[in-house]
């Protein structure tokens, strides 16, 4: 998906009025109907497939809380379509009204920023509840890089404890690994399916503690795309399928080096020692030329995330790139300003300097559970988002392969704060 830019200087950005901030509206009846029609276009091809589990459960039209794992754009067709008979809201991040904030409102979302606790969120959830719709929220904010669950705050369980209606998941299968966001969004040919599942009433919501539903909603999230691969036997064998691999498994796990890893066809190889993986057709990783450290994405991304948790125990972690800098300041469009910048990260949090000298802000660490990281960002650059409500700055580093090592360290100190 592309969005709308503008180059602008940094004076002309921060002087224009930020979004303003609007109550969820009912989802128009005639783009509902749109919607169901346009979606089928794209479920057809990958021959879609939802799994309804204790649905009946659920009366048409009780208001209930629905949790999706995001995998990529295709999470938002299969909303629309199995819930086209369902009046619903979904919560959705605010990049995406960038030059579409009418159909976007039209449709039934409502936006919110990334990984920020936001109390306006939860009290616009209450108020569609209350108005007996029902809300499609995707906790995990940003798309998975692994195709496991990306990290999400426990206060999601105290949200299902607050608004006392049912629980529901919609568990997607194949949808990474059709799309992954490594590969450049590039489409390949298998099947989805999800899971459409009533976990919880509201009465079994009432005598549970927020730690039981929390331990509800992490076995629901318990996905793994690459496991489900190999267990079903499901054959990639597009000859693309490890171009820009190396964007996720940046770290080579036989020499140590970082930014050395190539992804390439099939084959992802280190530029440093010279050793080659394939990613096979099934799904799993095998070494070509030595020992098989890791076999498939997700055990190589936990070792990144290991190595990440070293280094920031020995104190030797250290993030300090040159930046081009994108400003989300309204919805109208996203602005390129005229300079560069210099992002640090370290236990204290993410700080940016413009090279003018006119910005010097602060991210802090204790607040950052995870952060808003993204591979090839509406097919323009990676990036690194920090800021707040009134303002957002998109950091695309002019160093390769960073983005993902920056999200693990910055979870790995969130919990090494929280600990202490």
């Amino acid at each position: 998906m592309k969005t709308t830019w503008k180059e602008l200087s940094y004076k002309e950005v921060v002087e224009k009025q930020p979004r303003k901030l609007k109550k969820p509206v009912k989802p128009n009846f005639i783009f509902r109907i749109l919607l169901k029609i346009i979606t089928q276009f794209e479920l057809v091809r990958v021959r879609f497939k939802c799994n309804k589990i204790n649905i009946d459960k659920l009366d048409k039209k009780e208001p209930c809380l629905i949790l999706m794992n995001h995998t990529c754009f295709l999470d938002l067709m299969i909303v629309y379509s199995i819930l086209s008979n369902r009046l619903f809201n979904v919560v959705t991040t605010q990049d995406a009204f960038v030059g579409r904030n009418w159909i976007m409102r039209q449709i039934g979302c409502f936006p919110t920023v990334k990984f920020i606790m936001d109390p306006l969120l939860v009290r616009n959830i209450a108020s569609i509840i209350k108005k007996k719709r029902s809300v499609v929220m995707f906790p995990e904010a940003g798309y998975t890089f692994d195709g496991t669950a990306t990290v999400f705050p426990k206060s999601v369980a105290k949200l299902v404890k607050f608004l006392k209606v049912p629980l529901v998941t919609i568990i997607s299968h194949g949808a990474h690994l059709r799309q992954p966001l490594f590969n450049k969004l590039r489409k390949r040919k298998l099947q989805v399916t999800c899971d459409y599942k009533y976990v919880l009433s509201k009465e079994e919501i009432a005598n549970m503690s927020e730690d039981e539903i929390w331990d509800v909603i992490q076995k629901e999230f318990s996905f793994n795309e690459y496991n489900y691969q190999i267990e079903n036997n499901i054959i990639i064998d597009e000859k693309n399928r490890a171009d820009n691999l190396n964007s996720v498994l940046y770290k080579c796990p036989h020499c140590g080096s970082e930014g050395k890893m190539n992804g390439h066809d099939h084959l992802l190889e280190c530029e440093n020692c010279g050793i080659i993986y394939e990613l096979c057709t099934n799904g799993e990783l095998k070494c070509l030329n030595g020992e098989t450290k890791y076999n498939t994405i997700p055990k190589w991304y936990n070792y990144e995330r290991e190595e990440v948790r070293k280094e920031i125990e020995a104190g030797t972690y250290t993030f300090d790139e040159e930046v081009d800098v994108i400003i989300m300041k309204d919805t109208y469009s996203l602005y390129k300003i005229d300079c560069g910048g210099r992002l640090t990260h370290s236990m204290e949090g993410f700080n940016l300097k413009l090279d003018n000298g006119l910005l010097d802000y602060t991210y802090p660490a204790s607040v950052a559970y995870t952060i808003n990281s993204d591979i090839y960002f509406y097919q323009n650059c990676d990036i690194i988002s920090i800021g707040d409500f009134s303002i957002q700055y998109y950091c695309c580093p002019k160093k390769k392969d960073v983005v993902v090592k920056a999200r693990l360290a910055t979870e790995e100190i969130y919990k090494i704060l929280h600990q202490k």
